[in-house]
Protein backbone atom coordinates (compact mmCIF):
# COMPACT_ATOMS: atom_id res chain seq x y z
CA UNK A 1 0.00 0.00 0.00
CA UNK A 2 1.16 3.72 -0.71
CA UNK A 3 0.70 7.09 1.19
CA UNK A 4 -1.42 7.92 -2.00
CA UNK A 5 -3.25 5.04 -0.85
CA UNK A 6 -3.63 5.68 2.87
CA UNK A 7 -7.06 7.38 3.98
CA UNK A 8 -6.95 10.22 5.61
CA UNK A 9 -7.77 8.65 9.14
CA UNK A 10 -8.40 10.99 12.63
CA UNK A 11 -6.46 10.66 15.24
CA UNK A 12 -6.46 6.86 14.69
CA UNK A 13 -6.57 4.11 17.58
CA UNK A 14 -5.82 0.29 16.86
CA UNK A 15 -6.83 -2.86 18.49
CA UNK A 16 -5.61 -6.09 17.56
CA UNK A 17 -6.37 -9.76 18.30
CA UNK A 18 -4.88 -13.62 16.56
CA UNK A 19 -6.35 -16.41 16.43
CA UNK A 20 -4.72 -19.38 17.78
CA UNK A 21 -2.54 -19.73 21.43
CA UNK A 22 -3.21 -16.16 22.47
CA UNK A 23 -7.17 -16.38 21.86
CA UNK A 24 -9.23 -19.10 24.77
CA UNK A 25 -12.57 -19.78 23.73
CA UNK A 26 -12.25 -17.19 20.98
CA UNK A 27 -12.54 -14.53 23.18
CA UNK A 28 -10.65 -12.03 21.49
CA UNK A 29 -11.37 -12.08 18.04
CA UNK A 30 -14.47 -12.26 18.89
CA UNK A 31 -14.13 -8.74 20.22
CA UNK A 32 -12.87 -7.42 17.39
CA UNK A 33 -15.05 -9.29 14.83
CA UNK A 34 -17.86 -7.92 17.15
CA UNK A 35 -16.40 -4.14 16.45
CA UNK A 36 -15.87 -5.04 12.76
CA UNK A 37 -19.79 -5.55 12.38
CA UNK A 38 -21.01 -3.45 14.74
CA UNK A 39 -19.00 -0.57 12.55
CA UNK A 40 -19.07 -1.67 9.09
CA UNK A 41 -15.30 -1.25 9.27
CA UNK A 42 -13.59 -1.95 5.71
CA UNK A 43 -9.83 -3.24 4.30
CA UNK A 44 -7.61 -1.24 5.16
CA UNK A 45 -4.68 -3.09 4.41
CA UNK A 46 -3.63 -6.84 3.75
CA UNK A 47 -0.39 -8.86 4.78
CA UNK A 48 0.98 -11.14 2.41
CA UNK A 49 0.19 -14.87 4.08
CA UNK A 50 2.55 -16.72 2.13
CA UNK A 51 5.62 -14.96 4.37
CA UNK A 52 4.39 -15.85 7.69
CA UNK A 53 2.27 -19.38 7.63
CA UNK A 54 2.81 -22.99 7.99
CA UNK A 55 -0.07 -23.85 5.48
CA UNK A 56 -0.19 -27.70 6.72
CA UNK A 57 -0.56 -26.25 9.98
CA UNK A 58 -2.91 -23.28 9.21
CA UNK A 59 -4.68 -24.42 6.15
CA UNK A 60 -6.26 -22.36 3.56
CA UNK A 61 -9.92 -22.98 2.99
CA UNK A 62 -12.66 -23.31 0.06
CA UNK A 63 -15.58 -22.03 -0.03
CA UNK A 64 -18.14 -20.56 -2.70
CA UNK A 65 -17.60 -16.24 -3.04
CA UNK A 66 -20.20 -13.89 -3.14
CA UNK A 67 -21.09 -14.82 -6.73
CA UNK A 68 -21.30 -18.61 -5.81
CA UNK A 69 -18.50 -19.55 -7.57
CA UNK A 70 -15.56 -21.48 -5.22
CA UNK A 71 -12.81 -20.09 -4.25
CA UNK A 72 -9.34 -20.69 -2.59
CA UNK A 73 -9.94 -18.50 0.79
CA UNK A 74 -6.45 -18.09 2.20
CA UNK A 75 -5.15 -17.27 6.15
CA UNK A 76 -4.29 -13.96 5.13
CA UNK A 77 -3.62 -11.08 8.15
CA UNK A 78 -6.33 -8.16 7.43
CA UNK A 79 -6.41 -5.03 8.81
CA UNK A 80 -9.67 -2.76 9.08
CA UNK A 81 -10.87 0.73 8.94
CA UNK A 82 -13.67 2.36 10.83
CA UNK A 83 -15.19 5.71 11.67
CA UNK A 84 -17.80 5.17 14.60
CA UNK A 85 -20.45 7.07 14.68
CA UNK A 86 -20.65 10.22 17.17
CA UNK A 87 -16.75 9.20 17.62
CA UNK A 88 -14.15 12.30 16.48
CA UNK A 89 -11.32 9.26 16.44
CA UNK A 90 -11.12 7.02 13.73
CA UNK A 91 -10.25 2.66 14.41
CA UNK A 92 -7.50 0.20 12.51
CA UNK A 93 -9.29 -3.21 13.50
CA UNK A 94 -5.81 -5.68 13.40
CA UNK A 95 -7.37 -9.89 12.79
CA UNK A 96 -5.21 -12.65 11.98
CA UNK A 97 -4.07 -15.93 13.19
CA UNK A 98 -0.98 -16.26 14.95
CA UNK A 99 1.62 -16.21 12.31
CA UNK A 100 4.30 -19.61 12.50
CA UNK A 101 7.25 -17.90 10.63
CA UNK A 102 9.22 -14.16 11.08
CA UNK A 103 7.04 -12.84 14.11
CA UNK A 104 9.61 -9.24 13.94
CA UNK A 105 9.11 -8.92 10.54
CA UNK A 106 5.14 -9.20 10.86
CA UNK A 107 5.03 -7.03 13.68
CA UNK A 108 7.33 -4.49 12.39
CA UNK A 109 5.21 -4.58 8.94
CA UNK A 110 2.05 -4.18 11.09
CA UNK A 111 3.36 -1.18 12.93
CA UNK A 112 4.91 0.38 10.03
CA UNK A 113 1.38 0.54 8.34
CA UNK A 114 -0.35 1.59 11.77
CA UNK A 115 2.28 4.34 11.90
CA UNK A 116 1.94 5.63 8.28
CA UNK A 117 -1.66 6.12 8.79
CA UNK A 118 -1.55 8.01 12.27
CA UNK A 119 -1.77 5.37 14.65
CA UNK A 120 -0.37 6.77 18.43
CA UNK A 121 -2.03 3.64 20.22
CA UNK A 122 -2.07 0.42 20.33
CA UNK A 123 -3.85 -2.17 22.33
CA UNK A 124 -3.64 -6.44 21.94
CA UNK A 125 -6.09 -8.50 22.85
CA UNK A 126 -5.57 -11.76 24.34
CA UNK A 127 -7.46 -14.37 26.40
CA UNK A 128 -6.27 -17.66 28.38
CA UNK A 129 -7.74 -20.22 30.51
CA UNK A 130 -7.98 -20.44 34.41
CA UNK A 131 -9.01 -21.09 37.55
CA UNK A 132 -11.85 -18.59 38.12
CA UNK A 133 -15.84 -18.92 38.48
CA UNK A 134 -18.24 -18.44 35.46
CA UNK A 135 -20.00 -16.97 38.75
CA UNK A 136 -17.92 -14.11 39.05
CA UNK A 137 -17.14 -10.97 36.74
CA UNK A 138 -14.32 -12.45 34.44
CA UNK A 139 -11.31 -11.66 35.70
CA UNK A 140 -9.40 -8.96 33.01
CA UNK A 141 -5.38 -8.22 33.79
CA UNK A 142 -2.67 -5.81 31.37
CA UNK A 143 -0.03 -3.90 30.97
CA UNK A 144 0.69 -0.63 29.37
CA UNK A 145 3.88 1.59 29.12
CA UNK A 146 1.63 4.94 28.94
CA UNK A 147 0.88 6.21 31.90
CA UNK A 148 -2.49 7.75 30.59
CA UNK A 149 -3.35 4.31 29.55
CA UNK A 150 -2.95 3.16 33.14
CA UNK A 151 -4.66 5.47 34.74
CA UNK A 152 -7.85 4.70 32.38
CA UNK A 153 -7.65 0.96 32.45
CA UNK A 154 -7.17 0.49 36.33
CA UNK A 155 -6.53 -3.00 35.73
CA UNK A 156 -4.27 -5.48 37.89
CA UNK A 157 -1.01 -5.44 36.18
CA UNK A 158 0.01 -8.05 34.85
CA UNK A 159 2.54 -10.85 36.80
CA UNK A 160 2.84 -13.05 34.56
CA UNK A 161 6.62 -14.83 33.10
CA UNK A 162 6.81 -17.37 31.13
CA UNK A 163 6.53 -18.16 26.93
CA UNK A 164 5.03 -15.71 25.10
CA UNK A 165 2.35 -15.00 22.22
CA UNK A 166 2.62 -12.54 18.97
CA UNK A 167 0.64 -10.13 20.79
CA UNK A 168 3.47 -9.41 23.36
CA UNK A 169 5.82 -9.02 20.21
CA UNK A 170 3.39 -6.69 18.61
CA UNK A 171 2.81 -4.00 21.80
CA UNK A 172 6.94 -4.40 22.50
CA UNK A 173 7.79 -3.51 18.84
CA UNK A 174 5.19 -0.73 18.83
CA UNK A 175 6.45 0.65 22.14
CA UNK A 176 9.83 0.36 20.82
CA UNK A 177 8.67 2.25 17.37
CA UNK A 178 6.98 5.24 20.14
CA UNK A 179 3.57 4.07 20.38
CA UNK A 180 1.81 3.95 23.99
CA UNK A 181 0.42 0.34 24.12
CA UNK A 182 -1.74 -1.90 26.44
CA UNK A 183 -2.18 -5.58 26.26
CA UNK A 184 -5.30 -6.72 27.80
CA UNK A 185 -6.04 -10.34 28.80
CA UNK A 186 -9.41 -11.59 30.32
CA UNK A 187 -9.44 -15.50 32.18
CA UNK A 188 -11.73 -17.64 30.91
CA UNK A 189 -13.02 -20.77 33.13
CA UNK A 190 -11.23 -23.44 31.87
CA UNK A 191 -14.02 -25.65 32.60
CA UNK A 192 -16.31 -23.77 30.44
CA UNK A 193 -13.77 -23.54 27.57
CA UNK A 194 -15.66 -24.16 24.72
CA UNK A 195 -16.11 -21.14 22.03
CA UNK A 196 -17.52 -19.02 22.08
CA UNK A 197 -17.20 -17.12 25.94
CA UNK A 198 -19.23 -14.37 25.30
CA UNK A 199 -19.07 -12.93 28.33
CA UNK A 200 -15.33 -13.04 28.50
CA UNK A 201 -15.31 -11.02 25.16
CA UNK A 202 -17.99 -8.32 26.80
CA UNK A 203 -14.68 -8.07 29.40
CA UNK A 204 -12.46 -6.93 27.26
CA UNK A 205 -15.08 -4.47 25.29
CA UNK A 206 -15.52 -3.11 28.41
CA UNK A 207 -11.37 -2.94 29.33
CA UNK A 208 -10.96 -1.27 25.67
CA UNK A 209 -14.19 0.88 26.39
CA UNK A 210 -11.88 2.54 29.45
CA UNK A 211 -9.13 2.68 27.28
CA UNK A 212 -9.81 5.05 24.86
CA UNK A 213 -12.32 6.64 27.48
CA UNK A 214 -15.42 6.74 24.81
CA UNK A 215 -18.83 4.25 24.90
CA UNK A 216 -18.45 0.93 22.47
CA UNK A 217 -21.17 -0.76 20.87
CA UNK A 218 -22.57 -3.75 22.77
CA UNK A 219 -24.82 -5.18 20.17
CA UNK A 220 -26.22 -8.09 21.44
CA UNK A 221 -23.46 -8.99 23.47
CA UNK A 222 -24.81 -8.46 26.78
CA UNK A 223 -27.70 -10.69 25.60
CA UNK A 224 -25.61 -13.38 24.68
CA UNK A 225 -23.13 -13.41 27.81
CA UNK A 226 -26.27 -13.44 30.11
CA UNK A 227 -27.04 -16.21 27.53
CA UNK A 228 -23.70 -18.15 28.38
CA UNK A 229 -23.87 -17.45 32.20
CA UNK A 230 -27.46 -19.10 32.12
CA UNK A 231 -25.62 -22.51 30.30
CA UNK A 232 -22.57 -22.41 32.30
CA UNK A 233 -25.17 -22.46 35.47
CA UNK A 234 -27.24 -25.53 33.82
CA UNK A 235 -24.67 -27.40 33.13
CA UNK A 236 -23.93 -27.16 36.88
CA UNK A 237 -26.63 -28.69 37.68
CA UNK A 238 -26.09 -31.67 36.02
CA UNK A 239 -23.01 -32.41 37.60
CA UNK A 240 -22.33 -32.75 41.17
CA UNK A 241 -18.92 -32.55 41.18
CA UNK A 242 -18.32 -29.77 39.14
CA UNK A 243 -20.61 -27.79 41.31
CA UNK A 244 -18.53 -28.41 43.98
CA UNK A 245 -15.38 -27.37 42.28
CA UNK A 246 -16.79 -24.21 41.10
CA UNK A 247 -17.78 -23.73 45.04
CA UNK A 248 -14.44 -24.16 45.81
CA UNK A 249 -13.23 -21.49 43.38
CA UNK A 250 -15.80 -18.87 44.27
CA UNK A 251 -14.85 -19.26 48.02
CA UNK A 252 -10.94 -18.64 47.03
CA UNK A 253 -12.27 -15.60 44.66
CA UNK A 254 -14.13 -14.05 47.21
CA UNK A 255 -11.35 -14.69 50.09
CA UNK A 256 -9.03 -12.75 47.87
CA UNK A 257 -11.45 -10.06 46.64
CA UNK A 258 -10.93 -6.26 48.69
CA UNK A 259 -13.78 -4.48 49.32
CA UNK A 260 -12.03 -1.79 47.74
CA UNK A 261 -11.51 -3.58 44.19
CA UNK A 262 -15.16 -4.38 44.45
CA UNK A 263 -15.92 -1.23 44.87
CA UNK A 264 -13.60 0.08 42.10
CA UNK A 265 -14.99 -2.48 39.74
CA UNK A 266 -18.86 -1.08 40.84
CA UNK A 267 -17.06 2.54 39.77
CA UNK A 268 -15.56 0.90 36.41
CA UNK A 269 -18.83 -0.13 35.06
CA UNK A 270 -21.01 2.56 36.01
CA UNK A 271 -18.48 5.28 33.96
CA UNK A 272 -19.09 2.73 30.84
CA UNK A 273 -23.15 3.15 31.89
CA UNK A 274 -22.65 6.47 31.78
CA UNK A 275 -20.39 7.19 28.33
CA UNK A 276 -22.61 4.77 26.64
CA UNK A 277 -25.59 6.75 27.89
CA UNK A 278 -24.22 9.33 26.37
CA UNK A 279 -23.39 8.22 23.28
CA UNK A 280 -27.22 7.01 22.84
CA UNK A 281 -28.42 10.56 23.73
CA UNK A 282 -26.15 12.38 21.32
Amino acid sequence: MTDAQIPVLRNPWMVAAFEGWNDAADAATSTVDHLIEEWDAEVFAELDPEEFYDFQAVRPVIAPSENGVREIVWPTPTLYFARPPRMDRDVLLLRAVEPNYRWQTFCSSVVELAQRAGVQELITLGALLADTPHTRPVPVTGSTNDPVLMERLSLDQSRYSGPIGITTVLGDVAARAGLATAGIWAAVPHYVAEPPCYKATLGLLGAVEDAVGVGLPQGVLREMAEAWQRGADDLLGQDEDLLEYVQSLETEHDAGDLPEASGDAIAREFERYLRRRGDDIA
